[in-house]
């Protein structure tokens, strides 16, 4: 079964840090291979109280988009969860070099725990098991900030995490799936994150079978996040769906043709 579910919503500092709706990232599971992505705040605990349980060792492998600790709070404890405490080496770990660098968010303890590293490069291509990815382009953001597109072997699914919208954004990121960071209702010039009006520019031009927003701010939760996804289907033409905490999608084909 191919699917991800969402940990938790929340996006931007007031969201996350007031807990109006959980921080803990998003599990990937596709083509037999479970990857943990920007594991925020809470993200062991999302997964152990997850319906069912998710269980940290089964994961694979580990991905910060970029440092910023709504994405990257928790991945200390999840490398050690996902190790079974360090008794088990195992695992990769991809990440932007300034997460692991100078004033590094990953502590080197833990490094030692894993498989290996990998380090994001503006149009890198990387491999986890038997599932591919890419980083085509370095995002708009005020650190080293990668978007990632997945080749399932029956689905692709593109992730925009945080970014300022720029010209040409969406022509990296043709896919199946679109999952959105959409922090903010209105643009605002001066914040490096995506709006509404941004998520419809992107998903008129991909037109994906599903599109998925998430990583809410205040703006955007204040606006009702289902009820904004429902207009958007409706200017796109497009299904366009609000993620919520602790919500599963099916990444099967026949689920993604279905209305």
């Amino acid at each position: 079964m191919n699917w991800l579910k969402f940990l938790g919503t929340a996006g931007a500092r007031f969201a996350v840090t007031r807990q109006i709706r959980k921080s803990g990232g998003i599990w990937l599971s596709l083509d037999d291979v479970n990857l943990l992505i920007d594991p925020g705040p809470g993200s062991l605990v999302r997964c152990l109280s997850s319906k069912p349980k998710l269980n940290p060792v089964d994961l694979d492998g580990i991905l910060l988009s970029h440092r910023h600790i709504d994405h990257s709070n928790d991945v200390n404890i999840m490398i050690e969860a996902m190790t079974n405490g360090g008794h088990k080496k195992k695992g990769m770990l991809f990440a932007p070099s300034d997460a692991l660098d100078d004033d590094p968010v990953v502590l080197k303890h833990f490094r030692n725990h894993l498989d290996e590293i990998v380090v994001f490069q503006e149009k890198g291509t990387y491999k986890l098991n038997s599932l591919s990815f890419e980083t085509p382009v370095r995002h708009v953001h005020d650190v080293e900030t990668f978007g990632v597109r997945f080749f399932g072997s029956d689905v692709s699914l593109s992730y925009i995490t945080d970014t300022q919208y720029f010209d040409g954004l969406e022509s990296f990121y043709d896919a199946d799936v679109l999952v959105l960071n959409v922090v903010l209702l209105e643009s605002k010039d001066w914040i490096n994150h995506l709006s509404i009006v941004d998520a419809e520019k992107i998903i008129k031009s991909i037109r994906p079978k599903l599109s998925i927003l998430t990583h809410f701010g205040m703006t955007m939760i204040r606006a009702k996040p289902w009820e904004v996804a429902e207009k958007l289907s409706e200017k796109t033409g497009s299904r366009v769906v609000a993620a919520s905490d602790g919500r599963r999608f099916s990444l099967e084909r026949e689920n993604l043709n279905s209305k």
